[in-house]
């Protein structure tokens, strides 16, 4: 929740294309022929290889076939089926590991009483409808788009949130429970943006008792009664006493918020290193989410956040990739339930490269569709991996005559764990310029280097 508050999910942003975009059949193509270059840069297959990362067990759902279904909908790389199952919130000592323990401890240890079950080993896999339509998000919402998600058929797809499993569990009976997973999402490339993270959602319902005096009560005479302000009150004071637990004390501001299944809504910000910074999203759950869940007799309230933002500030980690990184340096920095700051191993210089390249040739749509630039990032990753470290916009262009377009980017090589040589960031750089015509783009070869 707390990430579709920044992207999917809050004021509604521009969608660049349509549906059916990312679906390009070269690519596609491309995407499950080539071997997939990791964080060191070595070409492998989908089996997973020997390393520290690996030498401890991989989930049930490591099942990279299992994600690539020749289906024409299906627009998951290598890349992206090789992170599904790898299960980085559940390993003990990891930073992901260790944030989710923390967070669940503190919910055993309030002294309401609530028991809050725990799911941290739901199927990635979901359905259009427990992603999208039981949370109330629009078909023509952007976050459903091709260009935004992962599909593998046209019903089901990795899911983009933890909220995706919030109607199977109040169908099933909880009351309270955290739900915490990887969740994939297209996106673009830089040191806090990654195509695979983590998240935790929490959901309350309150008992009979405490709201009764709102039964029968919808829209606006339940918004204004003192019930729901109640639920709103512990939501708060719940959520408080979390940042809390994992910051110590701090300034804490709250601000009002949207998102199609909760009402009210909000997002909460910490006051850290002299900045306010966002946190998580949160709201009371709508009502028409209890009344397709099968609980239109309750109230209750729901949160959402990023495990690897909240990593990233505790331990002073500063590039997302670390967390996936398979070096020993890394992990042997990290011990069970303790938060300690992180201590750069490596200072290796990064290798920008340029591409350019026409996104249309006499100023009209190629095939149809607009340009959809994280089809692009796709192809940067599913040709370097994790060695891309950002991807910039540095230049465009529009012909004042011809009305083409052209876009340079500045792609920027670096790995954690090793110094890269250009010789082989330019054998990449070479396969970039040699895929992205599959995508309908005409290079404009005097702006590519090497």
């Amino acid at each position: 929740m707390q990430q579709l508050s920044r992207r999917a999910i809050g004021p509604a942003r521009r969608c660049i294309g349509r549906v059916g975009t990312c679906r390009n059949d070269s690519l596609l193509k491309l995407q499950r022929q080539r071997p997939h270059v990791g964080v060191g840069g070595t070409a492998s297959l989908l089996r997973p290889r020997p390393s520290f990362l690996h030498n401890q067990s991989l989930g049930k759902y490591a099942d990279p076939p299992r994600y690539l279904e020749p289906h024409p909908s299906n627009n998951i790389t290598p890349h992206i089926a090789s992170l599904v199952g790898r299960d980085l919130h559940l390993r003990p000592s990891h930073p992901i590991g260790i944030i989710r323990t923390k967070i669940q401890e503190y919910f055993a240890s309030l002294p309401c009483g609530t028991n809050y079950q725990i799911f941290d080993a739901e199927d990635p896999i979901v359905t259009s409808r427990q992603c999208f339509d039981d949370l109330l998000i629009p078909p023509d919402h952007p976050g459903r788009a091709p260009s935004d998600t992962y599909y593998v058929t046209d019903e089901t797809l990795l899911r983009t949130h933890t909220s995706a499993h919030q109607s199977q569990h109040l169908r099933s009976g909880a009351d309270a429970f955290l739900c915490s997973g990887d969740v994939y999402r297209r996106d673009e490339i830089d040191a806090t943006h990654y195509p695979a993270f983590h998240q935790m959602e929490g959901v309350k319902l309150m008992t009979h008792d405490v709201v009764e005096g709102a039964e029968g009560m919808s829209g606006a005479d339940w918004l204004g009664s003192s019930e729901c302000q109640m639920v709103e009150s512990d939501l708060k004071q719940t959520l408080e006493g979390l940042m809390d637990h994992l910051f110590g004390p701090t300034k804490k501001r709250w601000n009002d918020d949207y998102f199609p299944f909760t009402s009210p809504s909000f997002e909460l910000e910490l006051y850290h290193d002299n900045e306010w910074m966002e946190v998580l999203g949160c709201g009371v759950i709508h009502e028409e989410v209890l009344n397709l869940s099968n609980r239109s007799d309750r109230r209750g309230w729901a949160f959402g956040l990023g495990l690897e933002r909240l990593a990233m500030i505790l331990f002073n980690i500063p590039d997302i990739r670390l967390f996936w990184t398979e070096d020993a340096r890394f992990h042997r920095q990290f011990e069970e339930g303790k938060i300690v700051e992180f201590k750069p191993y490596s200072k290796y210089p990064p290798v920008f490269k340029d591409i350019a390249f026409w996104t249309s040739t006499d100023g009209s749509e190629i095939n149809g569709d607009t340009f959809v630039e994280n089809d692009f990032f796709d192809l940067v990753r599913s040709v370097a991996g994790d060695l891309v470290e950002k991807i910039e916009l540095i230049d465009s262009f529009t012909h004042p005559k011809t009305g083409r377009s052209s876009r340079c980017y500045r792609v920027s090589y670096r790995s954690m764990d090793r110094s890269l040589t250009n010789e082989e960031i330019d054998e990449l750089q070479f396969r970039l310029r040699d895929h992205t015509p599959s995508l309908g783009f005409a290079l404009n070869l005097r702006h590519v280097n090497p």
